[in-house]
């Protein structure tokens, strides 16, 4: 028996974002998705950084050295992007998640650290491989959430664990599986599973049998579902060559690398085909959309240049409008971020068109960055979306818990009689009284303290908005 995949890389920018942060590779025996985080000039770099170090295990490697290679690709990544981070101040905390398979013979090793997710479809029935390196996937575990409530969680991409500038020494979670011939994979960035479901994603993975329109039609069930974030997908299958049908080509050997390590890194696909997609995506510099021969050099002038005026009259007037609906719609959304000190409740969306900005701050916070853990700290500075008002304050309020943890008690001073030694009148109003049992919420759950309240005891981890 033979072992070989036949895949298919895609990747899109998605219909929020102006560049491509996330990165993907499918060859002969290297799978990868690698998701981008630290802000417009960062993320992509991170990516790439780590695609870039992966790439070259694609070849053969010793089935007992395979898992070991696959973390030690890894932490060389790591050490790359915090060394890119150290000498380019304007890419400190800069990272990326990463979900790897590595195939040798008969085995697959897999590594991950983030939120990318790896799927596996065997005898009809789809898997999600993987398990995110989530805050909410913390409290999922603990049974503080259920499925339902880590959906419409505020806080369900605050990652715990990363490549980069955030953790010297990431920890990975590795794994050693068979190769079973019929066996499909998907490997996708979160772009695509927080948006299409486990059941619909299996159901798509069962339904299509070519590789290419699989991770075609997944990407555009991402675009219609909104496309807030980039979008990457990997589809490999485990064929055995041995037992190809007389006549069938073998698959392809050739690498596909798409997103922010391919030279079409921020090519807006949405507005094209699946077939212009694939054809995009993988290009070389000297292929070009179109041939020569499409064209004719003896084409008759349009006979008045009025009907195309108009049409171009027309064209602007709909673009107009849907600018003016895009950004009546965009003034509707919120955001968490920081004007560089505090952290900001803002208005609109993250980025801007052109000179126009699309946000405005709505309430700055008495939360200081530089009080967040710095995973927290990376995830305010990179923007943390809300859906309405009501989840940016939920936002807020998680993100004041997390910096009431971390901050130091105060003491406070013993009241003197004037003589400057302490008094131990009891029936002094400043005097702790120990008999009386603090007032209890109903259910046994302490009340959430306000925004303003400030306390060096750490709030229960259990709650949740």
């Amino acid at each position: 028996m033979t072992i070989a995949l036949r895949y298919a890389a895609r990747s899109d920018v998605g219909l929020v974002r102006s560049n491509n942060q996330d990165s993907g590779y499918a060859g002969s025996h290297l799978l990868a998705v690698a998701d981008g985080m630290g802000g417009h000039a960062g993320g992509d770099v991170a990516s790439s950084v780590a695609i870039g170090r992966l790439m070259r295990l694609d070849s053969e490697t010793p089935a007992s050295d395979m898992v070991a290679a696959l973390e030690q690709t890894v932490l060389d990544a790591n050490q790359e992007i915090l060394r890119r981070a150290r000498d380019e101040p304007q890419l400190a905390g800069l990272g990326t998640t990463i979900t790897a398979l590595l195939r040798t013979e008969g085995k697959f090793a897999l590594a991950h650290i983030g939120d990318s997710r790896a799927y596996l479809l065997r005898d009809g029935e789809t898997t999600q491989v993987t398990k995110d390196h989530t805050f909410v996937q913390r409290l999922l575990d603990e049974g503080r959430l259920t499925e339902e409530e880590a959906e419409r969680h505020p806080q369900r991409s605050v990652l715990m664990r990363v490549l980069g500038d955030v953790d010297a020494d990431p920890e990975l979670d590795l794994s050693l599986r068979p190769a079973h011939v019929g066996d499909r994979w998907m490997l996708c960035s979160d772009g695509l599973s927080g948006l299409v479901s486990l059941e619909t994603i299996g159901r798509t993975m069962q339904e299509i049998e070519d590789p290419g329109e699989c991770a075609d039609a997944l990407v555009q069930m991402a675009l219609k579902g909104g496309g807030p974030d980039n979008i990457t997908c990997i589809i490999a299958d485990v064929v055995d060559l041995d037992r190809l049908p007389r006549g069938a080509e073998p698959p392809s050997t050739a690498p596909q690398i798409v997103g922010s390590a391919a030279r079409t890194r921020n090519q807006p696909t949405a507005a094209s085909g699946p077939a212009a997609k694939a054809a995009a995506l993988t290009r070389s510099d000297s292929e070009v959309p179109y041939a020569d021969e499409d064209f004719t050099e003896d084409e008759p002038p349009l006979r008045s240049p009025w009907p195309a005026l108009v049409a171009v009259l027309l064209l602007l007037a709909l673009m107009a409008g849907a600018l003016w609906a895009a950004y009546s719609w965009s003034q509707k959304q919120f955001f968490v971020g920081t004007d560089g000190t505090h952290v900001v409740v803002f208005q609109g969306l993250a980025q801007d068109l052109g000179p126009i900005p699309l946000s405005s701050p709505v309430e700055v916070t008495d939360i200081e960055l530089e009080q967040l853990p710095p995973i927290m700290r990376q995830q305010v500075q990179s923007t943390i979306s809300a859906s309405d008002r009501e989840s940016a304050d939920e936002v807020v309020q998680r993100l004041e818990t997390s910096a009431r943890i971390d901050a130091p008690a105060t003491p406070t001073a013993e009241p003197t009689d004037g003589t400057g030694e302490p008094t131990s009148d009891p029936s002094s109003p400043s005097s702790p009284t120990p008999t009386e049992p603090a007032e209890e919420a109903p259910g046994g759950v302490d009340p959430l303290p306000s925004r303003t309240e400030r306390t060096a005891t750490p709030p229960d981890d259990g709650e949740t908005s």
